[in-house]
């Protein structure tokens, strides 16, 4: 596979999640990268890192070095490093509404127009990109800023036919991610959604993703907090201790943060943190409390805190804390990196529609026929490195 040229088409391309997971391909090309937080770093089966070319979509226009400079996550050593290749990547002007994503804002976008337009201008992004590139394959990743959600019960999101007709007519429920989402699969390009905002997993998408022979997954990449929860839950739901409370709070002052500041970004955000607790335990957990506040000072390095009360053996009662300082693109960067190579892999397989083996990477995950998703991290980790070792 060291032949091939897999190009990553990146929505946020300036964000620092992908200016993160660019920096650290630039990196292993050096070969000055360390491969730690990449779970699949050993599986030469997949299409290695530094077969992967990057584009995509932005609203700021500054080129990915500067903007790596902006997000100080990426040391400055590094950086300086990989510079000269970080500074020959800009963004494509971005598809976006601010009616979905009020705190989000920049000057590099396209013009709003009909929905039609917008999706021809996207598709034609990525027809350039696979043509001037000389690329096997383009693998399309939504790590843009979370947008509001729409009502998921939309009879535009139910069905093909009804979204085509909505898009016709211009409907005001299909959001700019849902509009990638469709571009990219019109494209035959495999689509990952790793944003809470909706994607490819809305069941009109699915469905247009069986057509046309594209794998797709998400939604919301399991990266830290969520990860703890579906790591501890199975493991009191085996030793039958009785979850009766869990407070989980988050500080971050990344653009993330900032986004999420808007309520109506937010509750996208809370409703797939809080929905994974209780499809593990196998009960109600009354008092779940889940919060995120934005404070600036923090940066990228997130703080999620949490307070588990349980509940044992002849009812006596304990608690569990929890404090996880992390860094939340150091997190989600190589999760990227590795949904690219196994979607490249799914797609070289034939597969299509959602790969319910990839829920692994994802805090809601997508499953075919709408049922509750797998969300304990071994059976997830168990259900991918079977597929992986599945004959194609």
């Amino acid at each position: 596979m060291t032949d091939r040229r897999v190009g990553v088409a990146v929505v946020g391309l300036g964000g620092a999640v992908a200016t993160t997971a660019v920096a650290g391909v630039e990196l292993l090309r050096l070969g000055t990268g360390d491969t730690s937080g990449l779970p699949l770093a050993g599986r030469t089966d997949l299409v290695p890192y530094e077969a992967l070319v990057f584009g995509g979509w932005d609203l700021a226009p500054d080129d990915l070095a500067k903007a790596a400079h902006v997000h100080r996550v990426v040391e400055p050593a590094h950086l300086d490093a990989v510079a000269a290749p970080l500074q020959e990547i800009r963004p494509w002007p971005a598809v976006a509404d601010p009616a979905y994503c009020r705190n989000a804002s920049g000057a590099n976008v396209v013009p709003v127009g009909p929905l039609r337009g917008r999706v021809e201008h996207l598709r034609g992004d990525l027809r350039r990109f696979r043509e001037t590139q000389r690329l096997d394959r383009v693998v399309v990743v939504n790590v843009a800023s979370t947008e509001a959600r729409p009502d998921p019960a939309a009879p535009v999101l139910a069905g093909l036919e009804a979204f085509e007709v909505g898009l016709d007519g211009d409907d005001p429920a299909i959001t700019p991610g849902l509009l990638y989402a469709y571009a990219a699969i019109q494209e035959g390009c495999p689509f990952a959604n790793f944003t809470p905002s909706l994607g490819a997993e809305v069941p009109a998408l699915l469905e247009l993703a069986l057509q046309r022979g594209v794998p797709v997954a998400g939604k919301d990449g399991k990266t830290g907090q969520t990860l703890v929860k579906t790591v501890l839950a199975p493991a009191f739901r085996s030793r039958a201790l009785t979850v009766e409370g869990w407070y989980s709070t988050n500080i971050l002052g990344n653009r993330d943060g900032q986004i999420l500041d808007d309520p109506t970004s937010l509750a996208s955000k809370l409703d797939t943190k809080g929905s994974v607790l209780n499809q593990i335990l196998g009960y109600q957990v009354e008092d779940h409390v889940v919060r995120i506040d934005y404070y600036r000072p923090r940066g990228d390095a997130k703080e999620a805190w949490d307070n588990i009360d349980l509940v044992g053996f002849l009812g006596q009662r304990m608690q569990m804390k929890i404090n996880f300082l992390c860094r939340d693109s150091i997190l989600a960067a190589p999760l990227v990196l590795e949904l690219v190579r196994l979607l490249d892999e799914a797609a070289r397989r034939g597969e299509a529609g959602a790969q319910e083996q990839l829920g692994y990477f994802f805090k809601a995950p997508a499953t075919r026929d709408g049922r509750v998703p797998e969300h304990a991290l071994h059976a997830q980790e168990r259900m991918l490195l079977n597929w992986l070792d599945r004959a194609a």
